[in-house]
C-alpha cells in the first residue's frame, strides 16, 4: 500500500448505472460531515472538506464494459482492467485501477462475466450474447470472446455473423478499426440492413417522434423520398468499401413496403458499389424470409478475400490526425475543431504515452454529423470535440463530439406513462 498523491481535480473515473437521470452528468461528492482531510496548505490548521465535482455514465459507456467486450481471455482481462486510468497524480504521473491495488479485485467480480451466454433465435439457431457497449458512447460492437468461441463452433466451413450497434458510420466502423485491431480478426462481408421508412425520413420526410403515429408518407408509397434518402444508403456502402470487404445490403422488409420502394433501394445500392441487395422478409416469415439474404451473403464471403481488409488509419498517428481521417472519411466532415479542454487533454494523453491507440468517437447516431437533426448525407460541417477521455485499459481514445451525452435523460413524455399492472392477474400492462 501507498499514498499515490492523487491531484482530485484530475480523477477520470465515473460512476455508472443504468438508469436515465439527467441530474446525475455533474454532482458533487464528499460533502458528508466525515469527508475531511487534513489541508496541504496548513497541515497543523482545521481539516477541510473532501469534496470534488465529479458525474455519473450510463452503465454501456463505462470503460469495463468495453474491456469485457475486448479482451481476448481471463490473463487480457486482468491486464486490461489493471490498466485502467483513474486519474493522475499531482506530479502528472498516470494512476491506474493496480496503482490503487484494486486490479485483481475486479478481475474477480468480472470472472464471470467473461463467459458469454448461450441462447437460440425461435428457429434455435444458437446466439451467443454478450456484453453491451452501446456504439453512439462506446465502442458497439458484443466481445471478442464471443467472436472467438462461435467461430471455433462454426467450424472453417461455417459462418458467424456479428453486429455492429447503429449506423454504419459509428458501429461498423468502430467494429473494423478498434474491435478487429484488437481481435485480428479479418471479416470477408460487411451486412447493411436498410428499411424503406429510415431512407424516406433521409430523404426529407416528416419528423418521427417516438410515441406519436407515424406520417402517412411512411405508410403509404412515396418513391420519390426512398429515392432521395439512398443517398444515405450509397454513404454507408461507400464508407464500408473503403475496408476493403464485400458489401451486401439487406433491405429489411415491412407490410407497408411497395415492391416500387423496394427497388428503388435495391437499384440505389448496386449502383453505389454493394455486392448485392436483397429484400429480406424474416420480419413475416423468420428464417424463410432470409434465405435469400443467406445465400447473398455466403456468396460474398466465397468471392471476398479476408487479406483485402483494411484499416482506415495507421493507430501511431497523432490523436488529431485519427480523428480527422474518421470525422472527413467516415462522416464527410470539413474538419475538426477542438476546445481548449480537448486540446490540453490530447497533449496530456501523447505525452503520457496514450496517443498510439485507436480513436472512439462518441456522437449522435442520427446522422454522419454532430447534428442528429441534419438527415441525408450532410455537407458543409465540422466536427466540434468538447473533451477526449482516455479508456487505456481498453485501449483507445474517447473524444465526445457535439452534445452527446453519457447519461441520458428521460424525454418530455417518458415511457412509464404507458405501463402499469393488472392486479387482479399480476400481468404487466403496456411494455410493448
Amino acid at each position: 500500500f501507498a499514498r499515490l498523491d492523487i491531484d482530485p481535480k484530475t480523477i477520470t473515473w465515473q460512476r455508472v448505472l443504468d438508469t436515465c437521470d439527467r441530474h446525475l452528468r455533474q454532482v458533487q461528492v464528499g460533502l458528508g460531515s466525515k469527508e475531511t482531510v487534513k489541508s496541504k496548505e496548513d497541515p497543523t490548521g482545521p481539516r477541510v472538506q473532501h469534496s470534488r465535482n465529479t458525474g455519473f455514465d450510463i452503465t454501456v459507456a463505462s470503460e469495463v464494459m468495453a474491456v469485457l467486450a475486448l479482451a481476448k481471455d481471463l490473463q487480457d482481462l486482468r491486464d486490461k482492467l489493471g490498466s485502467m486510468v483513474v486519474g493522475y497524480s499531482f506530479a502528472g504521473d498516470p494512476v491506474t485501477a493496480d496503482d490503487l491495488g484494486c486490479g485483481g479485485a475486479l478481475t474477480v467480480l468480472m470472472k464471470d462475466a467473461l463467459m458469454p451466454t448461450l441462447m437460440q433465435t425461435v428457429e434455435r439457431t444458437p446466439v451467443l450474447v454478450h456484453a453491451g457497449p452501446f456504439a453512439n458512447i462506446a465502442t458497439g460492437n458484443s466481445s471478442v470472446v464471443a467472436d472467438e468461441i462461435a467461430l471455433k463452433l462454426v467450424g472453417k466451413e461455417g459462418f458467424v455473423v456479428t453486429e455492429a450497434g447503429f449506423g454504419a458510420d459509428i458501429g461498423m466502423e468502430k467494429f473494423f478499426n478498434i474491435k478487429c485491431r484488437a481481435s485480428g480478426l479479418k471479416p470477408k462481408c460487411a451486412v447493411i440492413v436498410a428499411t424503406v421508412r429510415a431512407l424516406k425520413m433521409h430523404g426529407g420526410g416528416p419528423p418521427v417522434s417516438a410515441g406519436k403515429p407515424l406520417a402517412v408518407e411512411y405508410t403509404q408509397e412515396e418513391v420519390d423520398l426512398v429515392k432521395r434518402g439512398s443517398a444515405n444508403l450509397v454513404k454507408h456502402i461507400e464508407n464500408a468499401r473503403k475496408f476493403g470487404v464485400n458489401v451486401v445490403v439487406a433491405v429489411n422488409q415491412f407490410k407497408t413496403d411497395t415492391d416500387a420502394e423496394l427497388e428503388a433501394v435495391r437499384q440505389a445500392a448496386l449502383e453505389a458499389g454493394a455486392f448485392d441487395a436483397v429484400v429480406s422478409n424474416h420480419w413475416a416469415l423468420g428464417g424463410t424470409g432470409a434465405e435469400d439474404l443467406a445465400k447473398a451473403v455466403e456468396k460474398a464471403c466465397s468471392e471476398g478475400n479476408a487479406d483485402n481488409f483494411k484499416f482506415l488509419y495507421d493507430a501511431n498517428l497523432s490523436i488529431e490526425e485519427k480523428i480527422g481521417i474518421i470525422s472527413k472519411e467516415i462522416y464527410g466532415a470539413d474538419g475538426v475543431d477542438y476546445s481548449d479542454l480537448a486540446k490540453k487533454q490530447i497533449q496530456q494523453y501523447e505525452s503520457a504515452g496514450f496517443g498510439k491507440t485507436p480513436i472512439c468517437i462518441a456522437k449522435t447516431q442520427y446522422s454522419f454529423s454532430c447534428d442528429p437533426a441534419a438527415k441525408g448525407v450532410p455537407t458543409g460541417f465540422r466536427v466540434t470535440v468538447r473533451e477526449i477521455r482516455a479508456c487505456v485499459g481498453a485501449g483507445f481514445l474517447y473524444p465526445i463530439c457535439g452534445d452527446i451525452m453519457t447519461i441520458p435523460g428521460l424525454p418530455t413524455r417518458p415511457g412509464f406513462y404507458d405501463v402499469d399492472i393488472d392486479t387482479a392477474t399480476g400481468d404487466v400492462i403496456g411494455l410493448f
